[in-house]
């Protein structure tokens, strides 16, 4: 039994545990407040037949609500009853009263029909006042938007862009926001954008017809800003040089008076200059005007597109940079090319440098030195292919005088011209080979017209203005009278002059480089010994080398060479002066005329030593000696004769060799004595080839007789001292192998006719039956030991 009652327990609980959970979910559905959807599940989620229980639980509590609803209704019946007997005696009350209602309304509408009239006519008029008067407040807050707007259609009219765009932004921040329900208002506010899109079209029209103006006008401001520079400079270096009273005070007396006279003409006319100008100095802004870049600045700024107007700004002045750096390819054959190529740049960086100080952005420090940089390099390489073609120093001095007018101009910008400076070093030494060219060809046409004879001076006078163009001095020369001759030749004062003025050439491109004193007078003096080791020393051994010079051009051309050696400290002092340095300077260069004319002296006695050989052996090439003849003349040979005179001749020419002082009186002996010792040896040795030629087969006693004569010629010519100064025998030396040969021929000959008389003699001892002379002692014919006495 106990066993039975526990399951029985168990199952009493489930059930009433599962009651529970229905009443749960049918409180939970009353409440519709949960969701359905959960409830449900947890009733159907249960048992297999828990729908149907949960099914008759829910009839019994449907059940259980009718009943609670037929009491409620029960319990409220009768109050409901005599609540609709109530509203039917009202409703016949209310009958009534509608009825006296609808009378009293009739009788009032009658009565107020006036009343309702006048009243509907104040309603209007206070309607309409009230919209007079919102009208008239509207209009208040339209018209000064309209006036704006109309002063903004004016001020487009006039062009006054800018002020249009300061009328725009009060009209959307003051005006507009006040009357944006207008439909005007709309239309206005949608045309604004329009009005600023045709603000900056013009505006760029205008900046693009101002890029436009300022290229085509650029070379007029280059021009006006380097004319201002320079005169800028002219004045101050005129006035620099004519407070210094020492300037020039040592140069050569004439041309220092020149120089005075042109400074004094040259700075009083700078300032006649200067006055003439002080009363209009025109500016940039002047020549052109600026305005269109203001107002195109302004407006983009405005407009918040500065950036986008500084961009192209910045890129159409690159483009027009190009353009003004590129050259005429015929720019190099006149100075106007050069000058209008630079007053083009000139002007383009004043217009730069002018926007960048009076604008704030719109060209930086930063964008125009980039812009220089680039421009400076393309110029110097313009500026090197273009100098490269001028031949002609004036013209490659007008570049240099551009190009310093161009750099002092720029600089005064701000712009760094260092390396224009630099690029002036290199068209200095172009400056100095076109110099050096031209006066090369100077120099041949002074050598060509030259007679290269003794200058001849027939008075004071004309001897005075000899030595104002050459420094020579002679004291024993001026103790003779008049008319005398100076010992060089024409061409000598021509070259010290051509040299001076190559130095003065010099000079002019170095001024206003901006380099000292000590690098002038370095640079003069290594032009000056350029011009005197490579110009004026291939003018002379050319000059040396041309086959008209003779022996006495040659003569002339070393004495000639030997003065302007002598003139060379005159041209080292001349200089000094110039650049007023002294000669004591540790680093001043010296001249190198010294080893220039020592060469062309050397060149010109060997070239009288070759020419006097070539001439004795024009000479000898007309001997014709008969070898085989029988007896000689009787005297020396007539192409021998000629050929002496013509040494006589010759040497007496050394005789006006430069003697002066004792070195030269040396060095002209010297020449001589060599002159003659050479021509000497070349004879003796022409004839002893002459002797000795292997196609020479045979040869007569006659003809030795004959030779021997020549070589007494000879040997006489040498013991007369032509040319004085040998020592001794020294001269009759050069032909004592000659002599020697000439006794070895005769010997030779005089064994072989000894032999032939010898067997001669025998044959005729045998015809006649004498006895043989004994062997060894030899029979000399008469005539044959006549000549050997006379030989010894």
């Amino acid at each position: 039994m106990a066993r039975k009652s526990r399951p029985n327990m168990s199952e009493m609980y489930l059930e009433e545990n599962k009651d529970q959970i229905y009443e749960n979910a049918l409180a939970e559905i009353e409440s519709f407040e949960l969701p359905l959807g959960t409830t449900l599940r947890s009733v159907y989620d249960d048992q297999p037949n828990a729908h149907q229980r949960f099914m008759e639980k829910l009839d019994a509590c449907i059940r259980n609500h009718d009943r609670e609803i037929e009491k409620m209704c029960n319990f409220h019946h009768q109050g409901f009853v005599d609540a609709i007997t109530e509203l039917l005696k009202v409703r016949a009350d209310a009958e009534k009263l509608k009825v006296q209602v609808t009378d009293t309304n009739r009788r009032l509408q009658d009565a107020g029909k006036e009343v309702i009239a006048q009243t509907e006519e104040i309603i209007r008029c206070r309607v309409q006042q009230r919209n007079i008067t919102t009208v008239v407040e509207k209009l208040q807050l339209c018209l000064p938007v309209l006036e704006m707007y109309s002063k903004l259609k004016e001020q487009m009219k006039v062009k006054r862009y800018y002020s249009a765009l300061k009328t725009m932004e009060q009209l959307e921040n003051l005006y507009l926001p006040r009357v944006s329900q207008y439909r005007f208002c709309q239309i206005m506010i949608e045309n604004l954008p329009k009005l600023r899109e045709e603000i900056k079209e013009i505006s760029m029209s205008d900046l693009k017809d101002f890029l436009e103006s300022i290229r085509k006008h650029s070379d007029r401001i280059g021009e006006t800003a380097m004319k201002q520079a320079q005169q800028q400079k002219t004045f101050s270096t005129t006035l620099q040089k004519h407070n210094n009273v020492n300037y020039g005070r040592n140069m050569h007396l004439g041309r220092s008076r020149i120089l005075e006279s042109k400074n004094e003409m040259t700075l009083k006319r700078t300032f006649e200059e200067d006055d003439e100008h002080d009363e209009e100095v025109l500016t940039a802004q002047d020549l052109v005007d600026f305005s269109p870049v203001y107002r195109c600045l302004h407006i983009y700024s405005v407009l918040g597109d500065g950036e986008i107007f500084e961009n192209y700004y910045r890129k159409q002045r690159r483009k027009q940079a190009r353009l003004v750096l590129q050259p005429q390819s015929s720019m190099h054959e006149t100075v106007e090319g050069y000058r209008r190529y630079f007053s083009q740049i000139v002007g383009f960086f004043v217009v730069e440098d002018h926007i960048l100080h009076v604008t704030q952005g719109l060209v930086t420090r930063t964008y125009t030195d980039e812009l220089w940089n680039m421009a400076l390099s393309k110029i110097i390489a313009v500026l090197r292919t273009h100098s490269s073609y001028c031949n002609d120093p004036d013209l490659v001095l007008e570049l240099k005088n551009l190009i310093v007018v161009f750099a002092d101009t720029l600089q005064g910008y701000g712009f760094p011209v260092n390396r224009l400076f630099d690029l002036l070093f290199e068209i200095r030494d172009q400056y100095n080979e076109t110099l050096l060219k031209k006066w090369s060809g100077l120099f041949r046409d002074i050598f060509e017209a030259d007679n290269y004879s003794p200058i001849p001076v027939a008075n004071e006078e004309e001897y005075k203005i000899v030595i104002s163009k050459f420094p020579f001095q002679d004291s024993e020369l001026d103790k003779q009278s008049f008319p005398k001759k100076l010992p060089m030749s024409q061409s000598v004062p021509q070259i010290y002059i051509q040299v001076k003025e190559f130095i003065y050439a010099s000079l002019k491109f170095s001024e206003s480089l901006h380099r000292s004193s000590t690098e002038i007078d370095d640079m003069l003096r290594k032009s000056t010994n350029l011009l005197l080791t490579r110009t004026l020393s291939s003018c002379l051994q050319n000059l040396i080398k041309k086959p008209h010079i003779g022996l006495t051009e040659l003569v002339q051309i070393i004495i000639n060479t030997t003065h302007l050696e002598l003139a060379c400290k005159y041209l080292e002092d001349f200089i000094s002066n110039i650049t007023n340095i002294s000669q004591v300077t540790v680093h001043t260069a010296r001249l190198y005329g010294l080893s220039t004319f020592k060469d062309a002296r050397h060149a010109a006695e060997g070239e009288i030593y070759t020419k006097l050989n070539q001439k004795i052996d024009e000479f000898i090439q007309i001997a014709d000696y008969d070898w085989t003849m029988s007896e000689s003349d009787g005297r020396a040979s007539g192409y021998l004769m000629d050929l002496i005179n013509f040494l006589r001749s010759t040497f007496q020419v050394f005789t006006h060799l430069p003697n002066n002082n004792n070195d030269h009186a040396a060095m002209s002996g010297k020449v001589a004595q060599t002159a003659c010792m050479s021509a000497c040896q070349h004879l003796s040795t022409s004839l002893m080839q002459m002797l000795l030629d292997t196609e020479l087969k045979q040869i007569s006693m006659g003809a030795i007789q004959q030779f021997n004569l020549d070589v007494i010629q000879c040997e006489l010519f040498a013991s007369s001292e032509p040319v004085p100064g040998f020592q001794g025998d020294t001269l009759q030396l050069a032909f004592i192998d000659l002599r020697q040969n000439e006794r070895h021929q005769q010997k030779e000959q005089h064994f072989c006719s000894v032999q032939e008389e010898r067997s001669r003699q025998a044959e005729a001892d045998r015809d006649c039956g004498e006895a043989a002379q004994e062997p060894g002692e030899w029979h000399v014919p008469a005539h044959i030991g006549l000549l050997l006495q006379n030989w010894s």
